[in-house]
């Protein structure tokens, strides 16, 4: 049976992550990168498709677990009825190889604990060749090499390793595993306590560049800002939404989709919590990485790219996993990639008026990048798209999707450098795309604006108008609009993408639009009820301070994938709203 999503912490290592389960077996590692072929894949079925378990052999009587400090260096500590162990998990930030880490300390008594090491490549289809090793064992699977390193004798038996070991209060077993190209030599020995200690200063080191004093919620955005930084590549700057696919957003249902790759439609969300928190480094290399993907051709654009920039994500199923909780298919790639999803155009264009209003200095490439994406948009902002919940469905003219192609117009209008005949079209279509929406996006008769022209359907992203500037929060038909979303999408103090079924096909409370909610509220002057939003998204993180996509209200758990790069963008960029902390999006 598939472990509680919130029962899980992340560690990574810059280019890749991995989950750590609490009863100490990590479920979840895709190696080398975020977006490739897992190798431990027992999140996403049980524990023979891939785990690494190192778990006291009788009954554990309680676990408790923390980061250590600022840091993503996990520490669990499990009693057990003989004693107490310590399990500390971490990636050393990775040079050359990447490695997974694990320390094994006595801290009273005498516990016997199990090791079992069994990948399972390919999403769980392919079990390695294991040959033991003095000081631990090599396997090869495919264009894959590991080299465990262990401070016990280990033994290979049915795919993996396996071994059993007593600790005593005071003792202490390390192991290490590296992955390499099979075609390689085995790993170099890696030192434990230096790669802890340097590990441990990385990651103290980055999180110092955040002022703590500029919110009431220090720990929280502290948090949510080290995981954003363990979602984004090192290298190419991006931010992934997830390091997970598959995670159902309706129990036991087919909303299951992969989230390992990078959505423009973040965009905005992500350079402004960057630059709101002070770390314009990754600001830079995220819009960096952003013109990179859109390249010369910006009428090309996808959607969303691999998190090094390329733009083949071909979906599949892998039909051998059972899925989280029976929840299936389990994808792998999204063909929602290839959508035509409107909002995006104004996304990107708003996210480079972004990183130019809080000095980041533009490019050539930046510049042309603005202008032949405006001039595109110009030509299809009146056609119908997919919107910014990916339907599957058949397009439609979304009241969001046609605010953003307003927010695109409007930001190059303010920031770009253009023809005195191009200034002239584009004002004409922003105009035109506001008077459209302020017409065809109000419902007179419900006394709101719906999620699509002529529809009578309520959607939560109607809270991002404000917070982009299209209308100000306490704009009449806004306000009757953030109202109507209260009332009717509000779920135990949780916001809701869309109105309930009541058919048992629901998926949970939308954790970003709770947050999108305390930022209109905080616009309106309504501060005491907008912290209350916060509070409430705060209070159903995991013990670690992680969230994931959705709530589900009813099962009380976490539910999609996990941790979400958008939920934690949003509690950093709330967070330091309420505080007066934020370059304003919408602003000129």
């Amino acid at each position: 049976m598939s472990k509680p999503i919130e029962s899980y912490a992340l560690i990574g290592d810059g280019e890749t992550a991995a989950l750590v389960a609490r009863d100490g077996s990590i479920d979840w590692l895709c190696w080398p990168n975020f977006d490739d072929d897992a190798c431990l894949c027992a999140l996403l079925g049980n524990e023979e498709d891939g785990r690494w378990s190192i778990t006291p052999r009788g009954p554990v009587l309680d676990t408790t677990r923390r980061y250590r400090g600022d840091t993503m260096i996990l520490e669990t500590m499990m009693k057990t009825a003989d004693g107490a162990v310590r399990v500390t998990d971490f990636m050393p930030i990775r040079k050359t190889v990447s490695a997974l880490v694990r320390i094994v300390e006595g801290l009273a008594g005498t516990v016997t604990l199990d090791f079992d090491l069994s990948p399972r490549f390919d999403y769980g289809a392919l079990a390695p060749w294991w040959e033991a090793r003095e000081g631990g064992a090599v396997a090869v699977a495919g264009r894959h090499r590991l080299t465990l390193q262990a401070s016990i004798p280990v033994g290979v038996d049915d795919g993996g390793v396996k071994a059993g070991f007593t600790l005593q209060e005071g003792g202490r077993q390390t192991f290490v595993l590296c992955r390499t190209d099979a075609w390689e030599a085995d790993a170099p020995h890696l030192d434990v306590e230096a790669s802890l200690d340097a590990t441990q200063a990385h990651w103290e080191r980055w999180i110092s560049g955040f002022d703590a004093t500029r919110t009431r919620w220090p720990a929280a955005v502290k948090r949510s800002l080290l995981t954003l930084k363990a979602l984004t590549h090192a290298r190419s700057g991006g931010l992934v939404a997830a390091p997970t696919t598959s995670l159902p957003e309706v129990p036991a249902g087919a909303m299951n989709w992969d989230y390992r790759y990078s959505w423009l439609r973040d965009s905005t969300f992500t350079l402004g919590a960057f630059i709101n928190a002070g770390f314009e480094t990754e600001a830079t290399a995220w819009r960096d990485w952003l013109l990179r993907a859109i390249a010369g051709n910006p009428d090309a654009l996808r959607i969303m790219y691999r998190v090094d920039g390329s733009r083949h994500l071909s979906e599949w199923t892998v039909d051998a996993l059972p899925g989280y909780r029976e929840a299936r298919p389990v994808r792998v790639g999204n063909a929602a990639s290839t959508q035509k999803q409107l909002d995006i155009y104004g996304e990107v264009i708003d996210t480079l008026a972004l990183a130019r209003r809080a000095g980041i200095a533009s490019t050539d490439h930046q510049c042309s990048v603005e202008r032949r994406l405006a001039e595109h948009l110009a030509e299809v902002w009146r056609d119908r798209g997919a919107g910014i919940w990916e339907s599957r469905g058949d397009p439609k003219r979304y009241t969001y999707s046609k605010a953003m192609c307003w927010v695109g117009f409007d930001r190059v209008l303010r920031h770009g450098d253009l023809t005195e005949a191009l200034r002239a079209s584009l004002t004409a279509c922003r105009d035109e795309a506001r008077a459209e929406i302020c017409g065809e996006g109000w419902n007179a008769g419900l006394g709101t604006f719906t999620q699509s022209y002529g529809s009578h359907e309520l959607d939560a992203s109607l809270l991002l108008l404000p917070l982009v500037g299209f209308l100000k929060a306490d704009e009449p038909r806004m306000a009757a609009t953030i109202e109507r979303i209260r009332e009717d999408l509000d779920q135990d103090g949780l916001i809701r993408r869309i109105r309930t079924k009541g058919d048992g096909s629901d998926e949970g409370a939308f954790l970003p639009c709770s947050l999108w909610m305390a930022d209109c509220l905080r616009l309106q002057g309504r501060q005491e009820l907008a912290e209350a939003y916060l509070e409430r998204v705060l209070g159903v993180a995991n013990d670690v301070g992680l969230l994931s996509e959705e709530y589900d209200v009813p099962g009380r758990c976490l539910a999609g994938n996990f941790p979400q790069a958008l939920t934690h963008l949003g509690v950093v960029n709330t967070a330091l709203g309420l505080c007066g902390s934020v370059v304003d999006r919408g602003g000129g």
